[in-house]
């Protein structure tokens, strides 16, 4: 097994993608949760709020926003499968992609806390979002918490088998171009990486 010490820098705000009404989420998160316990412990992470319609952070104990694990595998199968499309990539040649990267790469810890440039905090984007009905178009608000750009993770990154660095290191460049988050064909989420191999 191979061990990656991962330092995400976001060059672009990072827009949250929880809902922060503990109703909605508890519905959102019921269907892919594999037991109650997980339920519960992702509830206790999603800090209160009046609005129904914006989006945030989980936040550790002491009000850190922090990103869980899962987060990243999506991220990595998102660009893994937008590069398999790319003509000469590393990620054409890998097969059942999405269970290469459930089965063979691990990232800890389960929370990942966003760390934000000394003096800065949260802040808030509003957007319209419009959407084309039988009724005609139809625009709506949405609200999302925003860490700004230079916002870091850290993180561990354990790989076995065929992931190698050439691999890891071409999903992660595509960070720079597609980003983590909300609103990322908005250019948001955006990042730059530091991969570096513990012997």
């Amino acid at each position: 097994m191979d061990t990656y010490q991962v330092t995400l820098r976001f060059t672009e705000p990072l827009l949250g993608t929880v809902p922060l009404d503990k109703h909605i989420y508890a519905d959102f998160i019921v269907e892919d949760a594999p037991d109650e316990e997980a339920i519960d412990e992702e509830l206790g992470t999603v800090p209160e709020s009046d609005d129904k319609g914006k989006t945030g952070f989980h936040q550790m104990e002491d009000g850190t926003p922090f990103l869980y694990d899962y987060v990243i595998k999506g991220f990595l199968k998102d660009a893994c499968g937008m590069l398999r499309r790319v003509r000469g990539s590393e990620s054409k040649a890998l097969t059942a992609y999405r269970k290469v990267i459930d089965g063979l790469v691990f990232v800890e810890p389960r929370q990942i806390p966003l760390v934000l440039p000394d003096g800065e905090v949260l802040s808030e984007l509003s957007r319209p979002l419009r959407a084309q009905t039988a009724q005609g178009e139809r625009v709506a608000l949405a609200t999302s918490e925003t860490c700004p750009p230079g916002t870091t993770l850290h993180f561990d990154l354990s790989v076995l088998g065929q992931v190698d660095p050439d691999l890891l290191k071409e999903w992660f460049d595509y960070g720079r171009l597609r980003g983590l988050g909300q609103w990322r064909n908005a250019s948001y989420g955006r990042f730059t990486h530091e991969l570096k191999q513990v012997e």
